[in-house]
């Protein structure tokens, strides 16, 4: 720090060639025994330092203790070693120059020296090192944060496996596939790896507007002509597949594919079309193919194979990219409980924070409770529905129900204007994150509504973000909304622009804009969706980029607690871990399972293979093997349904008849009826699971087995032609009111972070389906009636349990149950249900304390408890309420 302060007030800026930028000096370096950091551009007090540190072994910023020496040696003993820096200065070190717009539209050149933070210099030469040493066929995961800098990483391992060579100086790769799911990163890489190339032809980016057969031309001359590093996106890459099969032979080629953010689009069904594309031996024109050949060539396809080598890179890996992409600790061992697959290289989350390059956005974070009360209008028209569609039913309603949202909005309106609007001088901008494009489009009118009625106009305004078209009647009439109608001030401009101009503050999306987004002056997001897993980290991590004058993060949550934020989170602050190796075995028991139906003979699967693997395969022959299995599976679901239909009409009349035995057996036969239905149901959940888990695990794991590779291929085709009717019973809701509502929030709270959650494996077989439950409408609401926790004293408790013992003790049934039998028989008789009614009655006056008894199932018990004793006692010591 000392190093640093002469740096930023004791060297002058100007005058001194050495000292100048791009003069002499290309990066400065301010050391100590423990860290190390560095800056490629003096600017007096405003010169901002970067550390170059290793990072610590528990994930965190800093270095690791050195046994021999200086914690900070690495520099000298390594990096500044004269074959390092010249390695640096030939490979690495690059004038980044690039022409900004600022959100007043003024235009300006910018230039950055680029040196490579450490763990960017790290990574790229143990990657260079392992793959010169093993050569083509391997794989490996780079977990790095954000804020890594990965696009520089990138683009220096791209730049550089594209000219190794081996021992025996022969090239390692003919060319290097960069594939990014992100047109906004797909830019800057081509930018970024053209800047190292002044070489025609050396990069080939493909464009990602015109038609697929433009696109697949392209990537197939790229290919064709050997250029060295293609740069597409995962998009555009399956277009190339029929192109490259009628012109070009790449059996014998290989390839370094690198794959930005490698989630599911990588690891899953294009990723093995790209595959085949690299690997499937294309004969010349005239040379007839075997429909024997195409399954040769597809499992070869699937295993691993020596002419691909994959460098993902993800800040959040799912447990199926771990599987793909992680390496072994012992790679001579097949992946086990105690040999799992593991990130080649870390750059954690915790050391990104801790370093600055990314703010810690589960900081203050604030959660809201709802409490509402919904009440049906009618109970002479109560039905019996099925629980769990109603609920979801009743969950959807209520989050886009006018009041809901006007009252979401009230809020996050009056805190962006309080706390956000006037941070980064005026420029901070905010996010809301809705469950559906339904819910976008209402925010969007209600947003609007509340701006003009507030007169705040030139204060805020929104723009929402969702994809294709959406029916809505949220104006009073029914109306076709689309991004472009909702907002009409875009006037074709690109949407990540305007939103960085002064025009908008606020983006309201619905899936859009959730990953892959970069506006680094978002300072608050508001969330109304459920949010879980990866999707939560990703959406999360939109707020943590850093800005000038940007400190701190504000998220407020309608919808998650903080316990399940912190769970999604956990696995990704440190390195990511898997709780369970998928066993591969599961494939065969599925295949054996499947095949033990009778639905499908083996002899169709067979048939099915000959006309799809043959290249002049007829859609007809592939039809016609399908078409029995799936008349089987429709007129057996047919026909059980029919008669589960007959038998529920056979048991309304025996129970209005008083029937008993009629009753009895009627019941009996629709116990079967409906285990044979779950067992069709049964079989289908097995399909999706094998195809699922056999596309994955195959990418893995060397089956060899040509009837595990047919039964996919039939199964695929098998399942949409196993569509059945819709018997599900409509649900009208139309009679369920809000009569209650009110959003509580909760206290302000820092989540921290210990790094020790794992990501489950991924599971398969074992499909069960089980008859929905069944419940009245009315019951439904009033479990849904879910109420906020408030903080609540002992004699708050107390006080209240007297007060609903009062109410309870009016009810004189109750009163008898509790005076003439034992506790345990009293509270099973309608006690429970008595306390419920008080709690309702008194709503009104005691929302908070209410809360605790209505809103968990262990409150509920322990409240009844103390309630019986004031009943039978006439009081109950205070400490049973600290029990509860």
């Amino acid at each position: 720090h000392d190093a640093i302060k002469q740096y930023k007030y004791d060297r002058p800026t100007k005058g001194d060639a050495l000292l100048e930028f791009k003069r002499r000096a290309l990066v400065h370096f301010a050391v100590s025994t423990d860290e190390v950091y560095m800056t490629t551009k003096l600017a007096g007090e405003k010169t901002f330092f970067l550390p170059f540190n290793k990072g610590r072994d528990d994930g965190a910023a800093g270095n690791p203790h050195n046994p021999n020496g200086y914690a900070t040696a690495y520099l000298w003993e390594d990096v500044l070693q004269r074959d390092s820096l010249l390695n640096i200065i030939a490979r690495y070190v690059h004038l980044d120059v690039k022409d900004k717009e600022d959100y007043q539209g003024k235009k300006r050149k910018s230039e950055t020296l680029i040196f490579p933070r450490y763990h960017q210099l790290d990574v790229v030469r143990k990657l260079l090192t392992d793959t010169k040493e093993k050569g083509a066929g391997n794989h490996y995961l780079i977990q790095h944060s954000a804020g890594s800098g990965k696009s520089n990483s990138i683009a220096w391992l791209a730049h550089q496996l594209s000219s190794l060579h081996n021992e025996a100086e022969e090239s390692v790769f003919h060319s290097v596939i960069v594939i990014t799911d992100r047109t906004v990163l797909d830019n800057q890489l081509q930018e970024t790896i053209a800047s190292f190339e002044h070489k025609d032809g050396v990069v080939a980016a493909i464009s990602r507007t015109g038609s697929s057969e433009s696109k697949s031309k392209q990537l197939a001359d790229a290919l064709e002509r050997g250029a060295k590093i293609i740069i597409t996106t995962i998009q555009t890459f399956p277009h190339v597949l029929e192109a490259i099969q009628k012109r070009t032979t790449l059996k014998d080629k290989r390839y370094a594919i690198i794959a930005d953010e490698a989630h599911s689009s990588q690891t899953g069904s294009t990723a093995k079309q790209l595959r085949e594309v690299l690997t499937t031996e294309q004969l010349e024109e005239g040379v007839e193919l075997s429909a024997e050949d195409i399954i040769t060539a597809s499992l070869a396809s699937r295993s691993a194979n020596n002419n691909l080598s994959f460098y993902a890179f993800t800040a959040t890996p799912k447990a199926k990219t771990l599987e793909m992409f992680g390496v072994l600790p012992d790679p001579t061992q097949a992946a086990s409980e105690t040999n799992k697959p593991q990130a080649f290289h870390l750059y954690t989350m915790k050391q990104a924070i801790e370093e600055g390059f990314i703010l810690d956005v589960l900081q203050g974070y604030t959660t809201y409770q709802l409490f509402y009360q919904l009440e049906h209008s009618n109970l002479n028209k109560d039905e019996e529905v099925e629980s769990k569609r109603a609920k979801v039913l009743i969950a959807k309603w209520l989050t886009i129900h006018p009041h809901n949202i006007a009252q979401k909005i009230e809020i996050i309106c009056s805190h962006f204007r309080k706390t956000v609007a006037h941070l980064l001088d005026g420029q901070a901008k905010a996010m809301v994150v809705t469950s559906s494009r339904q819910s976008a489009v209402r925010y969007k009118v209600a947003f609007d509504l509340y701006i003009k009625e507030h007169n705040i106009a030139d204060q805020m305004q929104a723009m929402v973000a969702f994809s294709g078209k959406v029916a809505d009647d949220s104006e009073g009439c029914e109306k076709e909304y689309t991004e472009a109608n909702m907002n009409p001030n875009l006037n074709g401009r690109e949407m990540r622009k305007a939103f960085d101009t002064n025009e908008y503050q606020v983006m309201l999306v619905a899936n859009k804009f959730q990953t892959g987004f970069d506006q680094p002056k978002l300072c608050a997001m508001y969330v109304d969706k459920k949010l879980g897993g990866v999707d939560c980290v990703q959406t999360l991590s939109r707020l943590n980029r850093m800005y000038a004058g940007k400190e701190q993060t504000f998220i407020l949550d309608f919808v998650n607690d903080a316990e399940d934020i912190k769970e999604a989170f956990e696995p990704y602050y440190k390195t990511t871990e898997l709780e369970n190796v998928t066993d591969p075995n599961i494939v065969h028991e599925l295949h054996l399972k499947l095949e033990a139906s009778d639905i499908f003979t083996i002899t169709e699967v067979n048939h099915y293979a000959e006309a799809f693997f043959n290249p002049k395969g007829i859609q007809k022959a592939m039809s016609s093997a399908v078409k029995p299995a799936s008349d089987r599976y429709k007129v057996r679901y047919r026909l059980i349904l029919e008669q589960i239909n007959t038998i529920k009409s056979r048991l309304k009349q025996a129970k209005s008849d008083n029937d008993n035995r009629g009753v009895h057996n009627s019941e009996l036969d629709l116990k079967t009826a409906n285990e044979d239905k779950n067992a069709l149901d049964v079989f289908k959940k097995d399909l999706i699971s094998f195809l699922r888990l056999y596309d994955f695990l195959s990418q893995i794991v060397d089956y060899a087995d040509e009837e595990l590779l047919k039964l996919a291929a039939f199964v695929k085709a098998l399942i949409p032609n196993l569509k059945t009717v819709n018997e599900k019973d409509p649900i009208d809701i139309s009679l369920i009111e809000l009569s209650h509502y009110k959003l509580h929030q909760q206290k302000a709270m820092d989540i921290s972070l210990a790094g020790e959650g794992e990501l489950a494996s991924i599971s398969g077989g074992g499909a069960m389906a089980r008859d929905p439950e069944k419940e009245w409408l009315s019951d439904i609401v009033g479990h849904m009636n879910t109420l906020f926790e408030g903080e609540l004293s002992d004699e708050d408790m107390l006080n209240y349990a007297r007060t609903i013992k009062d109410k309870v003790m009016e009810n004189d049934k109750v009163l008898e149950q509790v005076n003439n039998n034992s506790k345990e028989q009293a509270m099973m008789g309608g006690f429970a249900e008595a306390i419920n009614d008080a709690v309702i009655d008194s709503l009104d006056v005691h929302q908070g304390l209410a809360s605790q008894v209505l809103g968990k199932k262990r409150v509920q018990e322990g409240f009844a408890n103390i309630v019986y004793e004031l009943m039978v006692n006439c009081d109950a010591p205070a400490s049973g309420v600290r029990a509860i």
